[in-house]
């Protein structure tokens, strides 16, 4: 069994190896949020705050965007406080979550029964930032995160060109 010290320096270990990874202009960093300590991975985006909350609540649009996710079951097109349904991963296994907060542009949910990931947008002076707030035990989880971002970026930028 390995001692908290250990444990630290792995997770230490990792946080440095996911700054190495990370996607383009992804940035990838631990803070405090709303729900505790996590690692938050987040990218500017060139597209309107409402346009990327958009892409990021629409249940329709996670496969276009969520690397892990290739299918959702769902009854709400847009997230919110309770919404349940379920995720199909790329290794064809349907997973359930729940919806555990939705406010003003950011949402958590927990997946399996697990709390998982948080999302955001917010201002900046690009038009907004999107990002995840992961917990740190799930730190191998931001190279995904980091895609999930560029990815959103992309749909969202080309809607916001769009007019859509």
């Amino acid at each position: 069994m390995r001692n908290d010290r250990t444990n630290l320096y792995l997770v230490s270990a990792l946080l440095q190896l996911i700054m190495v990874v990370s996607v383009g202009d992804t940035d990838v960093e631990l803070a405090q949020t709303p729900d505790g300590r996590r690692l938050v991975v987040c990218r500017a985006v060139d597209a309107p705050v409402e346009t990327v909350w958009e892409v990021l609540t629409d249940t329709e649009r996670w496969p276009e965007w969520g690397p892990s996710i290739t299918a959702v079951d769902c009854e709400d097109r847009y997230v919110e406080a309770g919404t349940t349904g379920r995720v199909k991963t790329v290794g064809g296994l349907w997973v359930r979550f729940r919806v555990t907060t939705c406010a003003t542009h950011r949402w958590t949910w927990s997946v399996a029964g697990v709390p998982a990931t948080g999302h955001f947008v917010e201002a900046h002076p690009a038009g907004a930032v999107v990002g995840f707030e992961i917990p740190v035990l799930a730190a191998g989880y931001a190279p995904v995160c980091a895609r999930a971002c560029a990815r959103i970026a992309d749909i969202a930028t080309a809607a916001a060109r769009e007019g859509v």
